[in-house]
């Protein structure tokens, strides 16, 4: 779908309240939103209401969307939003099963090689959901889903300054605590 095709499914929301419109974003953006809420909250139950319920929030909300940012930064703002309510809510901490990229190990300083991948990513796992909340988010959305800082920064909303600190110190905090692993195997 081009950019072009999103924007008229947008404004036919926005209009005329167009349930089949909204149905092709959500399909769209459903495993996204899903994916963004399981990355804070580690539970398929969980992620899949907060995915929802960000959908709910967005069609209520669609007539006030400017597109100042691209759809799907609002949206995981929503997403990022709920979520992290959800775990102020219930008071527990948030993990996430990371999938590790060839290129992530080494991010930390490890190399896929040199310890069995189940370990690194248990330890990785382990030690991201140690990270003070806004340090994970950075974490989990720049460099596990993959998106550019200034993405991050409007889910946030806070500055990209803000974002490269928290990144800087969390992917730190990160490879002081995996080197272990790498010592292991000098």
């Amino acid at each position: 779908m081009t950019a072009a095709d999103e924007q008229q499914l947008i404004g036919q929301v926005q209009h005329d309240g167009s349930h089949g419109a909204f149905r092709i974003l959500v399909e769209r953006y459903m495993k996204q939103a899903y994916n963004v809420a399981f990355s804070y909250v580690n539970d398929h139950d969980d992620a899949q209401d907060i995915a929802q319920e960000s959908f709910v929030r967005v069609f209520r909300s669609i007539r006030s969307f400017r597109g100042d940012a691209e759809f799907s930064t609002w949206l995981y703002r929503i997403v990022s939003n709920l979520a992290m309510n959800h775990i102020r809510k219930h008071k527990r901490s948030a993990s996430r099963e990371v999938r590790i990229l060839d290129d992530s190990a080494d991010r930390f300083g490890v190399h896929s090689d040199e310890v069995d991948r189940q370990d690194v990513q248990s330890h990785v796992e382990r030690v991201l959901h140690e990270l003070p909340t806004l340090q994970r988010a950075t974490v989990i959305l720049r460099h596990i889903n993959g998106l550019s800082t200034r993405q991050v920064s409007a889910i946030l909303q806070c500055s990209e300054g803000t974002v490269k600190t928290h990144l800087h110190r969390g992917l730190k905090k990160m490879r002081s605590r995996l080197v272990f692993l790498k010592a292991d195997n000098i």
